[in-house]
C-alpha cells in the first residue's frame, strides 16, 4: 500500500469504529444526528469536496455527486446508520480498486523494468557513471554483470550471457560474443563487456519499448468509447430518473388517489436508486481489463500499442506473412556458384562489392561467404534498382547483381537455377557471368505458427514475396500456407492486401506480420500490423501495430490467445455490471431492495468486475 492508501484504511477503520460505537448508544434527536455525522464526515468528506468541485464545474453528475446525494438525503430522513455506512462501504470498495488497479500497474512496470538508470563510461582507468541520454554515438560503455544494457550497440570486448526476459519473455540466456550486436534492456549476467553504441538513447530499443507501453492507453478501443459514452448519457439519466421516482409517486397517489403520499418512502427508493446506479463497475473495470491485457501481452515479449489493436486483434480471421525474415531465418547462406564463366572467388568478389553498400540479407550472406576485408574505393556508379538487384562499376569494369527481372531488363540472356533457393545472376561487362545460389532455413517454429493459427480460427493464411516463384511455392508448401504470391515489389504487396481487404466482410479483421522497410507500407496499410522487434528494422516496427520482441511466429497465436482473452472479460463484466444494476434499479424502484442491497449493485459488483478484469495480466504459455 502506498502512503495515500494507508490513510485511507485508517479513516475507514476509525469510521468502522464510531459507527458500531454510536449505534450501540441510547440516543436520539439532535445528538444522535450529530454524533454520526462525525464518521459521516470522515469517511466521506473529500466525496463531499469532489462533488462540491463537480457542481462549480458545471461538471454535476458523476459517482461522487451520486454518492453525496444518497448518503446525506438518508441522513436527513433519519437513517443515520444506513447513511454513513453506504459511504463507509463506497470507500472500502475505492480503496479496493485502487489497490487493484496500483497492483496491476506495478507488475506491469516490473515486467517492462527495463530502463536503465545510467551508462559506465571509461575514464583514466576508472568507470564514471553518466546519463544514457548524454552518450554519443560510437562511444564505448562498459557493462558489468548485474547491470543493464542501457544503449543498443555491438560488442567490441568481452564475452557473457544475456537476459532478455523482460524483452522477450523467453527465460532461456542468450550468448554475446566480440561483434555481436545487442540491444539494450537486456540484462548481462556474467561476463564484463565492452560495447561501442550504435544508437542514441532516445533512439535504442529500450526507449522505444516504453514509449509503447506509455502510450499504448492513448488508443482507445470501441469498447471503451462505448463506456466511456455510456456513462455521459447513463448518469444524468437515472438522476432524473431518481428525482422522478421521489415526486410522480407520492403525487400521484395524493392527487389521483386519495391515498397518503409517503414522501419519506419514495425519497429513501429515489436514493437507493442513486446508489445502485453509480456506473462506476463499468467506468473503472473496462479501461483496466485492456491495460492488463496489454500488460500480460507485454509479459510475453509482445508489445501492443493500444487496445483498439487488441480489440482488432481478436477478431483476426485472415494473416498475411512476408517470407524473409519472418517466416525463415533471414540468414542467407551461398550454397554454389554455378554456369560461371570465372572463377567463383572472383564471381563472388565482384558480387559483394557490388552489394556492398546494401544492408539487405542477401548482401551479408555473400559478405560473409567472401570472408575478406571490402575496399569501397573501388566502387562507383553504383545504383540499386528496387526489386530487381544493384548495378556498380568495379575497377571500372561494370557490374549487374539481381534477379531474373534485372537480366532481362539489361537484354541479358541468362541460365535458370534448377535448385530451390535465391539466386543472384550476375553480368560482368555486359555479359552473362553465372549466378549464385544463396539457401535460406525456416525459423524452428513456423510451422507450428501456422497449426495454431488454424487452431485459434483463422481462416485463411497467405504469403507475399518478393522471391522467386519456386522458392516461393515450396516454403508456402513445407509450411503449409494456404495462398503464396510471389515476385512482389512493395507496391504489389500493398495492391494484393487491398484486394483481400476488399474481398472480406468487416466483422472479419486481416493481420499483416513482417520485418522489413519494404514492409512498412504494408503493415500500415492491414487493419493490424504485426512486426518482427528483434531483427525486424525501425520502420516496419514504427509502422506496426504489435510488435513480436523475439521474433517468434508462434507468438502471433500467443498474441491472438490473448486478445480473445482480453475481450472476453471485458464482455463478461460489461454484461454483468449491467445486468445487476438493471435487477438492482427495478428492485429499489419497487421498494424491494434498500440502501443494503444497493451497496452490493455499487460495491461489489465493481469490486468483482475489477477481480475479473485482473485476470487479463496473467497469460498461460501457448508454446508446445
Amino acid at each position: 500500500m502506498n502512503k495515500k492508501q494507508k490513510k485511507m484504511l485508517i479513516r475507514i477503520i476509525v469510521a468502522a469504529i464510531l459507527v458500531v460505537a454510536f449505534s450501540l448508544l441510547p440516543i436520539e434527536g439532535y445528538v444522535k444526528f450529530g454524533l454520526f455525522m462525525i464518521p459521516y464526515l470522515v469517511i466521506g468528506y473529500d466525496i463531499l469536496k469532489k462533488a462540491g468541485k463537480g457542481i462549480m464545474n458545471r461538471q454535476v453528475f458523476d459517482e461522487n455527486f451520486l454518492m453525496a446525494v444518497a448518503t446525506m438525503g438518508a441522513i436527513l430522513l433519519g437513517d443515520y446508520k444506513e447513511g454513513v455506512s453506504v459511504m463507509l462501504f463506497y470507500q472500502i470498495g475505492e480503496l479496493f480498486q485502487s489497490y487493484a488497479v496500483g497492483k496491476s500497474r506495478r507488475n506491469i512496470s516490473d515486467l517492462m523494468d527495463i530502463r536503465p538508470d545510467y551508462a559506465n563510461i571509461e575514464k583514466d582507468g576508472k568507470l564514471e557513471q553518466v546519463d544514457p541520454d548524454e552518450v554519443e554515438i560510437g562511444s564505448i560503455i562498459v557493462v558489468q554483470p548485474g547491470e543493464k544494457v542501457p544503449i543498443d550497440g555491438i560488442v567490441v570486448e568481452g564475452s557473457s550471457t544475456l537476459n532478455t526476459s523482460a524483452l522477450t519473455g523467453e527465460s532461456v540466456p542468450q550468448d554475446a560474443k566480440c561483434g555481436d550486436e545487442i540491444v539494450s534492456g537486456c540484462i548481462n549476467m556474467s561476463g564484463v563487456l565492452k560495447i561501442q553504441t550504435t544508437k542514441e538513447f532516445g533512439e535504442s530499443t529500450v526507449s522505444k519499448i516504453l514509449d509503447l507501453v506509455e502510450n499504448a492507453s492513448s488508443q482507445k478501443s470501441k469498447s471503451e468509447n462505448f463506456i466511456s459514452k455510456f456513462a455521459k448519457y447513463y448518469t444524468p439519466a437515472v438522476c432524473y430518473g431518481a428525482v422522478a421516482l421521489a415526486v410522480l409517486p407520492p403525487l400521484v397517489r395524493m392527487l389521483f388517489m386519495g391515498l397518503s403520499p409517503e414522501w419519506g418512502d419514495w425519497i429513501y427508493r429515489a436514493l437507493t436508486f442513486l446508489v445502485i446506479s453509480c456506473p462506476c463497475a463499468l467506468v473503472i473495470s473496462i479501461p483496466l481489463s485492456f491495460f492488463a491485457g496489454i500488460g500480460g501481452a507485454s509479459k510475453a515479449g509482445v508489445l501492443v500499442k493500444g487496445s483498439n489493436y487488441l480489440e482488432t486483434l481478436s477478431q483476426t480471421k485472415y494473416v498475411v506473412f512476408d517470407k524473409t525474415g519472418t517466416m525463415t531465418q533471414g540468414v542467407f547462406e551461398v550454397s554454389g556458384v554455378h554456369h560461371n564463366e570465372m572463377e567463383e572467388e572472383k564471381l563472388l568478389e565482384y558480387a559483394v562489392l557490388a552489394e556492398c553498400s546494401s544492408s539487405h540479407p542477401i548482401s551479408k550472406s555473400l559478405q560473409k561467404a567472401y570472408g575478406k576485408e571490402i575496399d569501397r574505393s573501388r566502387v562507383t556508379d553504383m545504383e540499386e534498382i528496387s526489386g530487381n538487384g544493384v548495378t556498380a562499376k568495379v575497377d571500372g569494369v561494370s557490374v549487374a547483381a539481381g534477379n531474373e527481372k534485372l537480366m532481362e531488363k539489361l537484354g541479358i540472356e541468362f541460365v535458370a537455377c534448377s535448385h530451390v533457393g535465391t539466386v543472384v545472376h550476375m553480368a560482368v561487362d555486359g555479359k552473362y557471368a553465372g549466378h549464385i545460389l544463396i539457401s535460406d532455413t525456416l525459423k524452428p517454429h513456423a510451422k507450428q505458427a501456422i497449426k495454431e493459427l488454424k487452431k485459434c480460427g483463422v481462416k485463411k493464411t497467405i504469403m507475399l514475396t518478393g522471391d522467386r516463384k519456386n522458392v516461393a511455392d515450396y516454403v508456402a508448401k513445407d509450411l503449409g500456407i494456404q495462398e503464396v504470391y510471389s515476385e512482389l515489389l512493395p507496391g504489389d504487396k500493398v495492391s494484393k492486401v487491398e484486394a483481400l481487404l476488399a474481398n472480406k466482410t468487416e466483422k472479419e479483421k486481416l493481420a499483416f506480420v513482417g520485418d522489413g522497410i519494404n514492409d512498412a507500407p504494408v503493415l500500415s496499410r492491414a487493419d493490424v500490423g504485426i512486426a518482427m522487434g528483434a531483427m525486424g528494422s525501425d520502420a516496419a516496427i514504427e509502422a506496426a501495430d504489435i510488435v513480436l520482441m523475439d521474433d517468434d511466429p508462434l507468438k502471433i497465436a500467443t498474441a491472438i490467445h490473448i486478445a480473445r482473452k482480453c475481450i472476453r472479460i471485458v464482455y463478461e463484466n460489461i454484461y454483468f455490471a449491467i445486468g445487476i444494476k438493471l435487477i438492482c434499479l427495478l428492485l429499489g424502484a419497487l421498494g424491494i431492495a434498500n440502501m443494503w442491497m444497493a451497496i452490493f449493485a455499487d460495491v461489489g459488483v465493481m469490486v468483482i468486475a475489477v477481480l475479473n478484469a485482473i485476470r487479463a495480466l496473467f497469460v498461460k504459455k501457448y508454446e508446445m
